[in-house]
């Protein structure tokens, strides 16, 4: 059989007989895959990693003008030229003012122990500005964004054989991020090659963000589609399914992970529509910190729906769509600038479909595909980065609270549940993450809430057969670890809220966890000759501590009582 026996059906159209040794080959020696819908060239070769680049493959027609709000549909039939992936575009993006704040008081929380602030701390010109900032589409930010990358090492794409396959999610608050702003993916694919291993297809999408991707509610519903955000990645998944063995890969073995929201959507896909519209579109699942406020109410849902429409200065969905680009960008800048400190406005929804109830809820219930293999991770310190610095007393606890979570303004009993007994105003350190002072305490509540108790409750929901792992290299902050997970070597840095940019300080560490992360997308087991053994969660809730000095397992120390109280979703 040839070397392209996989692509047969004339799904190679071309590939010359050399590449240059060059890093980035010239168009006419790059190889084409025929998609059928269009034929898509690799947009270049790296020879010192060895793999081709087919970058902003289209995979859903644009979410414009009737489709704006709507779900993902197929994309166009075009022929008649080769699609290069010549022009980068990603979604529009938005930020909330908070971020600027939290990049100025956290360093003097962490670094100073400071742990009393006022508004005058703090440089709010260039807070102020942030939300027009952020209207600004750039030349890359385009509605029409439904894109993805699919990255193949050389030999896979030249084998016969079918190969595991490793899909990107990115997080940024559901209402930021790309495809390619976690970083590049070539160090993954290196380690995933290690023992002569041919290793992993690498691919990322594009997914609506804000306004345009996770709008909801009832009058919302009957003319718009809820969580499009989630549709845009199922779609994507759907596309990897149907075209991924042309590239060499294996739709059997597919790994979705993800950090923070991109965690937090791969859970939304776990349980999507209860677990009654069939398998999810992958194998395997690694979500990293998965986060997102619970969003459950109709009034709230129509509260965001209608407050956009005001800034649209517009009064149903069917103007709204009639509007231009640039001002529904500009909406939705201003909107989610003014988020709440801590939250975005926007993510995903319980929407009696897609999202029949919260993740952790359907978990619970056992409506989720129970067909996968689960690797989860948290870091030591979630929830600071989410935390107001301005909460010095328990009426400032209280407000904090109810703004986060508003169903607490009307169940005060349950309020004081949670301030008093699950996280009291005790500051011994004896309580949830040793706090010592209220912000110490607003951060143990967030992470737990928001973020880690949602990997207590896959471990959970799979018979703790899992693995999982805890990221603990100081500051443990949310969002530290990306750079870890994409770390190419010469001080990798990622930015996470508020600007704050985080280096690998541990290499060992993050080459541990690309091999772990690797070797699971290929096996369903991280475990891999040269690591320190990675044990099963199991009843004993151990995760596999990446730590500064060491590499072990330990207790899970989000495995506690609150998860399960949290998981009861009693006012949500």
């Amino acid at each position: 059989m040839g070397a392209y026996s996989h692509l047969t059906a004339a799904t190679v159209i071309a590939l010359s007989a050399a590449v240059s040794a060059q890093n980035s080959s010239s168009c006419a020696s790059l190889p084409i895959v025929d998609l059928g819908y269009a034929r898509q060239q690799a947009s270049s070769y790296n020879a010192t990693g060895g793999y081709y680049s087919f970058s902003n493959i289209r995979y859903a027609a644009p979410p414009v003008g009737d489709l704006r709000f709507a779900a993902p549909q197929a994309p166009a039939v075009n022929r008649t030229q080769v699609q290069t992936g010549s022009v980068s575009v990603i979604c529009p993006q938005a930020n909330p003012a908070w971020e600027i704040i939290a990049g100025q008081w956290i360093p003097e929380y962490l670094l100073q122990n400071k742990t009393s602030f006022t508004m005058s701390d703090f440089n709010l010109t260039t807070a102020s500005s942030n939300s027009s900032a952020a209207s600004s589409t750039g030349p890359t930010q385009s509605e029409d964004c439904l894109f993805l990358d699919v990255v193949v090492p050389e030999g896979i794409f030249n084998s016969n054989e079918q190969h595991p396959v490793l899909v990107w999610i990115y997080g940024g608050g559901y209402t930021a991020g790309s495809k390619s702003g976690s970083g590049n993916p070539a160090g993954l694919l290196e380690r995933s090659q290690m023992d002569n291993s041919s290793g992993v297809i690498y691919v990322a999408m594009n997914y609506r963000l804000g306004a345009m991707g996770w709008l909801s509610g009832p009058t919302f519903q009957e003319n718009g589609t809820a969580n499009a955000g989630l549709y845009d990645q199922r779609f994507a998944l759907e596309w990897v399914q149907q075209n991924i063995h042309l590239f060499g890969g294996d739709p059997k073995n597919v790994t979705v992970f993800g950090e923070s929201a991109g965690g937090g959507s791969i859970m939304h896909q776990i349980t999507a529509f209860g677990g009654l519209k069939g398998p999810a579109p992958f194998a395997a699942a690694v979500p990293q910190s998965p986060g997102f406020f619970p969003v459950v109410s109709p009034s709230a849902q129509e509260g965001v729906f209608n407050d956009f429409l005001a800034l649209l200065n517009v009064s149903t969905l069917a103007d709204a769509r009639k509007l231009s680009s640039s001002a529904i960008i500009a909406a939705n800048a201003k909107q989610v600038g003014g988020a709440p400190y801590g939250q975005f406005v926007y993510g995903p929804a319980v929407d009696g479909d897609f999202v029949p109830a919260l993740p952790g809820q359907l978990l619970a219930r056992g409506q989720f595909d129970k067909n996968l293999s689960i690797m989860t991770g948290h870091n030591a310190n979630e929830g600071l980065l989410f935390t107001s610095p301005f909460i010095d007393n328990n009426t400032a606890l209280d407000t904090f609270l109810t703004t986060s979570f508003p169903a607490l303004s009307y169940m005060p009993k349950t309020l004081n549940y949670i301030t008093g007994t699950l996280y009291p105003p005790i500051f011994d350190g004896s309580q949830a993450q040793n706090y010592t002072n209220q912000i110490g305490r607003v951060e143990a509540i967030l992470s737990e809430a928001v973020f880690t108790c949602n990997a207590v409750w896959l471990n959970k929901a799979y018979n703790n057969e899992t693995h999982a792992y805890l990221f603990d290299v100081p500051p443990s902050l949310h969002g530290q670890d990306i750079a870890y997970t994409y770390y190419n070597g010469n001080g990798s840095t990622v930015a996470a809220s508020g600007g704050t940019s985080f280096g690998v300080q541990n290499v060992a560490v993050a080459l541990a966890m690309q091999e772990y992360i690797t070797e699971f997308a290929k096996t369903g087991n991280p475990n891999i000759r040269g690591l320190p053994y990675f044990p099963m969660y199991g009843s004993n809730a151990t995760v596999q501590a990446l730590g500064p000095r060491n590499i072990a397992p330990t207790r899970d120390p989000a495995a506690s009582a609150r998860c399960a109280w949290w998981q009861k979703g009693l006012f949500y």
